[in-house]
C-alpha cells in the first residue's frame, strides 16, 4: 500500500484519505457490522489478515472521524472470498474492491465516490487494467449498481453465493490511459 495521504473538499468540509491503520479497525468493524446486510461479516482476526493482504486499504476521515473505509486486493492475494477468485481465475491483472463502507451517519457526504476515485487513481498509477467488484442482485441493491455504472463498471458474469441466499453481478471497469 502506498503511504498516500490526501486531503480533498467534499461536500461537508475536507475529508482525508490515508492508509488504514490498527487503531481504525474498532471503527472499520462497527461500520462492517452496520452495513452487513450488503456485506460478508469480519472479526479482527479477519480484518488484520485481510489487511496484510490488501493493496488497497483506506480510510476516509471527516471532521478527524473515520467515516468509511476501503478495502482492495490484486491479483495474487490469498484471499478466500468465492467472488474474487471468480476474477482470480478469469483475469490475469485487476484490483478487486472487496467493499467500500460509508458510516450511516456519513451517507451522501460523497465518500464512497471519493473513495472510488482513490482506487481508480492507484489502479491508474499501478498500471492495472481494471477494477472489478460485485454488486447484490438478488436481493437487489440499485443503489449500488447504478453507483458502479458511474464509474464505468459493467457486468461480466454472475454467480449464487451464500447456498444461493444471494446472486451476484460480477462486474469491471477498464481503467482509461
Amino acid at each position: 500500500m502506498g503511504n498516500d495521504n490526501r486531503i480533498l473538499k467534499v461536500g461537508k468540509g475536507p475529508i482525508e484519505i490515508r492508509d488504514a491503520l490498527p487503531e481504525d479497525f474498532p471503527e472499520v468493524l462497527r461500520m462492517n457490522q452496520e452495513s452487513v446486510h450488503f456485506l460478508s461479516p469480519l472479526t479482527m482476526e479477519k480484518l488484520e489478515r485481510l489487511d496484510g493482504e490488501s493493496d488497497f486499504h483506506k480510510v476516509a476521515l471527516l471532521d478527524g472521524k473515520v467515516a468509511a473505509f476501503c478495502l482492495a486486493f490484486r491479483e495474487g492475494a490469498n484471499y478466500e472470498s468465492v467472488n474474487y477468485q471468480w476474477f482470480q481465475g478469469n483475469y490475469e491483472k485487476f484490483l478487486y474492491v472487496d467493499r467500500v463502507v460509508v458510516d450511516l451517519s456519513a451517507q451522501s457526504v460523497g465518500l464512497g465516490k471519493v473513495l472510488y476515485e482513490e482506487v481508480f487513481r492507484y489502479a491508474k498509477e499501478s498500471r492495472v487494467p481494471i477494477v472489478t467488484a460485485e454488486i447484490d442482485i438478488q436481493p437487489p441493491n440499485p443503489v449500488s449498481l447504478k453507483f458502479h455504472e458511474k464509474f464505468g463498471f459493467t457486468e461480466v458474469g454472475r454467480q449464487e453465493v451464500y447456498d444461493g441466499e444471494k446472486v451476484v453481478s460480477l462486474q469491471a471497469a477498464r481503467i482509461k490511459s
